[in-house]
């Protein structure tokens, strides 16, 4: 029997300092350290183990190495817990340690598959298994208990447009099969024989410059020629001082001096931030007044983020936006889907008593289904937060008539850590995959203008107050992905569960 390696003690702190830097090179892909290249390289000592070591061993080892990745992904939880939970420090590591942990475990998962392979099929057809494998995983991730598809490697490439228009065909899975393909056949010249590695450099160095090919070709297409000028709010209200009643008035002169600075770049929308309201805004008829005045003389539709309440029966609240144009509220739509332990408890009879931890856990109700309002300007769909990285959700919006996208977000929870420009970084793949132009008004930042190629063309700074203006293309044709959805994830999970049926080994 082939002796475990993590068993022998100077191999096993070698194996561990491996993963370890595998995963913390992994997070420096990420923002904001952007150091995307190493996004190709990471995974490689997981992958090489993977195919040499017994499974139990390639699971535990690779376990690790994705705990470690998640951990300094998701450090900026850490400012969330402390400034806004009654968990003291170092205790708000807890729960961060177990979602990293929960997420790491896709890692491990992968690298089990792939040992298993290697003794039934060989290390050859593992390596080769290695992006589909991945791609599956973080489909799940995304998918399972209401998904987390924070950290896809995909993400790690959101500003390296020619490889990133390969979305367009297969979402952000794509991306994340080439950036892991190119790790495997690394990997694979370590363990492999020359002949079998080399054919591995040759197939995978194809896949990329069909990708760089295409990409190219498409940043070389000229854009969509019809354009909307909008024009977004950051107003940048600290978090503390948001609902609090003492600084309600303060806080509704800042979005009115703010619209009103909007107003005079005559454009055809104004955006404001998730729940930017301080009060009911559906109840507020002196707001809806004052922004009615606005509009009408400004010519300027509106959207306004708002909680709002029911209506009759038990009392239900709900994360909403309203479109505003001239004296009247025309739209409304109900963001659907809510952030666990942010906007919901998960197994609220079992564990609802941790609402009482962190003053951040709401206890909001989803809306019916996705809402393109019709404009004006012109179709367009408005994701609230946390939905914006569900590229399914996004795109029934699309398939819905949306000519561009609006996300409206409140990332004041993260201070000045990286969450807000990690929650930024996957905006562009769903510009990409849809070939929609995105606005995006956050309140502390980052507020942005996102072109159908993914490109970042105006930002705000994180905590800076002001308006972005700029003239957006609409949507001009209908993508693959846009009609077809997640097929290439399809097709991986196929082409793993093929690899997995029973059947002869084959020699290498």
């Amino acid at each position: 029997m082939e002796p475990d390696p993590g068993s022998r003690p100077g191999a096993r702190w070698g194996i561990a300092t491996a993963l370890v830097v595998g995963g913390g090179a992994l997070t420096l892909a990420f923002p904001r350290v952007d150091l995307h290249a190493l996004a190709w390289v990471a995974l490689v000592p997981m992958f090489a183990a993977a195919v040499q070591w017994p499974p139990r061993a390639a699971l535990g080892w690779a376990w690790l190495g994705g705990t470690v990745f998640f951990l300094g992904l998701l450090r900026w939880l850490d400012c969330t817990f402390r400034l806004y939970s009654a968990i003291p420090w170092p205790l708000t590591w807890l729960p961060i340690a177990a979602l990293a942990a929960y997420c790491g475990l896709y890692f491990g998962l992968v690298s089990l598959g792939m040992a298993w392979l290697a003794r039934r099929r060989g290390q050859g057809w593992a390596l080769a298994a290695a992006p589909a494998l991945w791609v599956a995983g973080e489909w799940v991730r995304g998918w399972l208990m209401g998904g987390f598809p924070w950290g896809l490697i995909g993400y790690s490439q959101y500003s390296v447009l020619p490889v990133i228009q390969v979305a367009e065909l297969t979402g952000v899975y794509g991306v994340s099969f080439v950036v892991v393909a190119v790790n495997a056949a690394i990997a694979g010249m370590l363990v492999l024989p020359r002949r079998r590695a080399l054919a591995g450099v040759v197939a995978t160095g194809s896949l990329l410059a069909a990708v760089l090919i295409f990409g190219e070709a498409r940043l070389g297409a000229p854009p969509p020629p019809a354009r909307q000028s909008l024009v977004v709010l950051q107003p940048s209200i600290e978090q503390a001082l948001k609902w609090d009643p003492a600084h309600q008035t303060t806080t509704l002169a800042t979005y009115l001096e703010l619209t009103r600075r909007a107003a005079r770049e005559r454009p055809s929308l104004i955006v404001w931030p998730e729940t930017a309201s301080p009060t009911v805004f559906r109840r507020d008829a002196k707001l809806q007044r004052v922004l009615g005045d606005i509009s009408t003389a400004s010519g300027a539709a509106i959207v306004v983020g708002s909680i709002d309440v029911s209506d009759s029966g038990p009392v239900r609240y709900y994360n909403s936006a309203f479109l505003l144009a001239g004296r009247g509220i025309v739209g409304r739509y109900d963001k659907m889907h809510l952030v666990p332990f942010g906007e919901y408890v998960p197994l609220s009879r079992l564990i609802g008593f941790v609402r009482g931890w962190a003053e951040f856990i709401a206890d909001l109700e989803p809306g019916p289904g996705p809402v393109v309002f019709p404009g004006p300007p012109a179709p367009f769909g408005v994701i609230i937060c946390y939905e914006g990285i569900f590229p399914e959700l996004v795109r029934a919006f699309v398939r819905g008539g949306a000519l561009f996208m609006v996300n409206m977000t409140n990332d004041a929870w993260f201070g000045r850590t990286s969450g807000p420009w990690q929650h930024l970084a996957m905006y562009p793949l769903r510009a990409v995959e849809h070939r929609v132009a995105i606005a995006r008004a956050a309140n502390t930042g980052v507020s942005a203008f996102i072109a159908p190629t993914g490109r970042i063309v105006r930002e705000a700074a994180l905590f800076e107050r002001g308006i972005l203006a700029d003239a957006l293309p609409l949507r001009g044709g209908v993508t693959l992905y846009t009609r077809l959805g997640d097929w290439f994830v399809w097709a991986c999970i196929a082409a793993s569960g093929a690899l997995f049926a029973p059947g002869h080994r084959h020699a290498e």
